[in-house]
């Protein structure tokens, strides 16, 4: 070859590798990296329902106007502050009249919602920043509706503190760690209940409920702390330390439950009525908008009864208000979809029992007015009522279980529907007064596009449309995700995505990895972009499937419901079905099929693996529940009631009880500090595993919790996974 001819080579390689498109780095996928999807956060709406404000920089809280999107103010700047004694904060909230702002700073997280911190006050009146307590670290701030006082909890106690004389009331003095707790959740109701605050402010400001948590009798459950890294706890260098808290696991003892009223002008407090039952869960209390009435919910320990009592706050005595039953369970979304209107004419709530989740309208006497919604489809989301125009807004999946839109609806019922006009999925945040909305919008095709519309659903302008995200999307050469359904030998539909490899061929046969989560009311075939681990694993040369099975959402009550007393058991013969329809499509090795998933997800990869057999050459379970006997008292309960009530139902699908049906090879994989799903699970299964004569391999995590992350965690989990499914399937 002339040295021209090897120089014009040389020249066209170099040419075709800058036409070449970037692939995926697995630390892309892990770390956040070029495919992290801006949003708005922070969004507050002003009282005016004309402006919003966002926190800049940690340092600056901005306003801005909804109609024109104009800087109109910086209501509070740090930098500006003399001598403040902070440097950032995290997150803020107005006072009722807007003239102060508590300030959250030194965040740091106690379990799932809980965390404590230091809050400042700002009086933009004084122009003073001053400390919410200098008596330790606080939780749960919160503004009195006239904003002349701060309530939170230290120690499991509750304060007062008046921002007027700067004094600080100890409203409680009985909260003990591990015994009492006043005005915040216990660990099983902070996660299994979904809330964090357990205490509310009457909106005349005269008084303050709140939930005492007496967990004397709870049953403890003990962590070993070990010395670690990142972080590193030098006391537990030699002997380990350990970490003791109150854990119910099903059929155990429960917190005793009580709800008082303080009576901020006596400095006294009164106990309501709510009978003797000691093992009824109060999740929610709520005030009547006039102050007149506090509506506590009573919940039957089984969860299919719910019973509202109305309290005086001057005496304590109840009376019956509404009654809510189910022959199975009442699913969580009813707590915060039961709301007082502004008016005080009416209560929206949010009920199954026409077979699907659908708003019904109720008077404040608590007698039935009339259906809202109704169709066969579920309402997913309410998100509030526009007391000028009598309009309701709300999100449901009434296009698609995969999908979600945005739709109004007058209270009269003569003008109805749908906000949104993109279709995949959709997202409204409203205004005070409901005169404009945010919509988050994204699909398979589109990262999230965030766009301002007044409340007749005319788009004002983008606020945010991921432009730098897509130019950095044209580099790479991505595998696509499509969504499929096929039907079960049983007849049953059930709706899956599919992340076909790069440069698929049909006419070659690809491993599978099997990707779920499958745990109650739950769903990961979404019409929605995303790029994570499974787009990384399909460049490599995989096929990943997702598939929804029955129990999972947006398919109405007996679909999502028919798992009750029988965790596990629809759910894996649906994964089941779901390997055995991809071993008949012609470009699946059915020889090299794996499944993987995390905390229920994890339970459903060794069940699955187990009832399957030979379908499975290899599975991924991250801190998977093996027994659900060692899982808490309130989710446990709510689907499969008590261990006495239902032996059968507990052992016939636990991974614990079948581990000898296992054949393909399972990597097990835990942080030993996980308060949720304890390391007892996987450290009792792979005894059962070894019992079984089955082999296995494991990778414990030393001190992380539920979410395996800190330090180079996340690197090197997703690093073993990756390594372990090429090892076993390619």
């Amino acid at each position: 070859m002339s040295r021209k001819l090897k120089l014009l080579v040389i020249l066209l390689a170099i040419g075709f590798c800058g036409l070449a498109q970037k692939h995926i780095e697995l630390s892309d996928v892990v770390n956040g990296g070029p495919f992290y999807q801006k949003s708005v956060y922070g969004l507050r709406s002003m009282n005016n329902g004309l402006s919003y404000t966002i926190l800049e920089g940690g340092t600056q809280i901005v306003k801005y106007s909804y109609k024109t999107g104009s800087k109109e103010a910086v209501l509070f700047d740090l930098s500006t502050v003399e001598n403040s004694p902070i440097h950032s904060f995290s997150d803020y909230a107005f006072s009722s009249d807007e003239t102060k702002i508590l300030l959250t700073t030194d965040r740091q997280s106690i379990y799932r919602h809980s965390f404590s911190a230091v809050f400042y006050i700002w009086n933009s009146v004084t122009k003073e920043l001053l400390p919410l307590s200098e008596k330790g670290r606080q939780q749960l701030a919160t503004f009195s509706p006239d904003g002349e006082r701060v309530a939170f909890v230290r120690d499991n106690n509750i304060f007062i503190k008046s921002l007027k004389f700067g004094t600080e009331n100890q409203v409680t003095t009985d909260g003990r760690r591990n015994e009492i707790i006043n005005g915040a959740p216990d660990w099983v109701y902070e996660e299994e209940f979904s809330f964090n605050r357990a205490f509310e402010w009457s909106p005349d400001s005269k008084f303050l409920a709140y939930i005492k948590f007496n967990e004397k009798e709870v049953p403890e459950y003990s962590i070993p702390m070990y010395r670690g890294e990142n972080p590193a706890y030098d006391e537990n260098t030699i002997y380990p330390g350990t970490y003791t808290y109150k854990y119910p696991k099903a059929g155990e003892k429960n917190s005793v439950v009580s709800v008082h009223v303080y009576d901020l002008k006596s400095k006294t407090s009164v106990v309501a009525e709510i009978g003797d039952d000691t093992e009824q869960y109060v999740p929610r209390i709520r005030w009547a908008p006039d102050a007149s009435d506090l509506a506590i919910m009573k919940l039957n320990r089984r969860q299919n009864e719910l019973n509202i009592v109305l309290a005086n706050p001057y005496t304590g005595d109840t009376r019956h208000f509404f009654t809510e039953k189910n022959k199975r369970y009442i699913a969580e979304d009813f707590f915060d979809n039961f709301i007082f209107l502004p008016d005080n004419k009416y209560i929206v709530l949010n009920s199954e029992r026409n077979g699907y989740s659908h708003l019904y309208l109720y008077d404040r006497q608590g007698f039935f007015v009339k259906q809202l919604t109704d169709g066969k489809f579920d309402v997913t989301d309410f998100y509030g009522f526009d007391p000028e125009k009598k309009v309701f807004y709300y999100q449901a999946a009434k296009e698609s279980p995969m999908r979600r839109e945005v739709y109004f609806l007058s209270l009269d019922g003569k003008k109805s529907g749908k906000l949104s006009t993109q279709q995949g999925t959709n997202k409204a945040v409203f205004s005070t007064g409901c005169k404009y909305y945010i919509n988050y919008f994204t699909n398979l095709e589109t990262p999230n596009l965030v766009t301002l519309h007044d409340q007749a659903g005319k788009q004002i302008r983008v606020l945010e449309n991921n432009q730098e995200l897509k130019n950095k999307l044209s580099e790479y050469e991505l595998p696509k995700k499509e969504f499929f359904s096929f039907a079960t030998s049983e007849g049953i539909q059930l709706n899956g995505y599919m992340i076909r490899p790069l440069h698929f061929d049909a006419n070659k046969k690809y491993p599978v990895l099997m990707t779920q989560y499958s745990g109650p009311n739950s769903q990961q075939v979404l019409d929605q972009w995303g790029i994570d681990w499974h787009t990384y694993l399909a460049q490599e040369g995989f096929l990943v499937v997702c598939v929804d099975p029955r129990g999972t959402g947006a398919r109405g009550e007996d679909f999502r419901k028919v798992t009750y007393m029988q965790l596990g058991k629809y759910e894996s013969d649906d994964h089941i079905e779901a390997a055995k329809y991809l071993g008949t499509l012609p470009y699946v090795d059915k020889s090299r099929i794996a499944i993987w998933g995390w905390s229920y997800g994890g339970f459903m990869t060794a069940l699955t693996m187990a009832k399957g057999g030979d379908l499975f050459r290899a599975g991924i379970a991250v801190a998977p529940v093996t027994w659900y006997r060692f899982y808490d008292s309130i989710y446990t309960e709510r689907y499969m009631r008590t261990p006495k009530e239902n032996e059968d139902g507990y052992d016939a699908n636990a991974p614990l009880k079948l581990a000898g049906g296992i054949k393909g090879r399972l990597l097990l994989v835990h942080g030993t500090a996980d308060d949720n799903v304890h390391f007892q699970n996987s450290l009792e299964f792979s005894e059962a595993l070894v019992q079984a004569g089955v082999p296995f391999d494991m990778a414990w995590y030393t001190n992380r919790n539920h979410g395996i992350f800190g330090g180079n965690t996340r690197m090197h989990l997703y690093t073993k996974m990756t390594d372990f499914l090429k090892t076993q399937l390619k």
